[in-house]
């Protein structure tokens, strides 16, 4: 742990034997050890497979559903380019849209997805129907956060027959 000592400590430029050498010591002790960890827990909760940022996009070979492979499968601010932009986990209530941007891989046939967004594991919002066309396709749906929307929030991406090819969970916050 560091040892104050007068000088500059983490960026802050602190007088000897005053009050701030008090909320130093704190401000340390929270964005060293608590805040971390805490990072660490929402991360387990959350799953390894959904990552953080790169790594999000990327889907493994199981989420194969009537000869259909989704490539991609994130959770994100907008949609820039045909690309998502600022993939996460955790999104302020203060955001204008949260979006579900998908991409799937092997389409033989014209093929409908759905986006069933799940808040507190109450269905909030099913999607009309997200028409897939062959050989490639991406799509995406969105939500517009209120105040009373935080919390837990899931998204399971389905076919016409409820299989589910990806559950992708988040949190909206203050």
């Amino acid at each position: 742990m560091p040892r104050y000592d007068g000088k500059v400590m983490d960026c802050l430029v602190i007088k000897k034997g005053s009050i701030w050498r008090s909320v130093v010591f704190l401000a340390n002790i929270i964005c060293r050890y608590i805040m971390p960890a805490a990072v660490m827990a929402a991360l387990s909760f959350y799953g390894a497979g959904t990552g953080v940022s790169g790594e999000m996009s990327a889907v493994s070979g199981a989420e194969v559903t009537n000869g259909i492979r989704m490539t991609a499968a994130v959770i994100c601010e907008e949609i820039k380019d045909g690309q998502p932009v600022n993939e996460g986990i955790i999104f302020s209530s203060d955001l204008g849209k949260i979006t579900c941007f998908t991409e799937f891989d092997s389409i033989t046939e014209k093929t409908t997805v759905y986006h069933c967004w799940y808040f507190k594991d109450n269905l909030r919002a099913k999607r009309k129907p997200l028409v897939l066309n062959p050989p490639r396709w991406s799509t995406f749906s969105q939500i517009e956060p209120r105040e009373t929307d935080k919390g837990p929030w899931r998204v399971e991406i389905v076919d016409e027959n409820g299989n589910i090819f990806k559950t992708l969970r988040f949190s909206i916050i203050d």
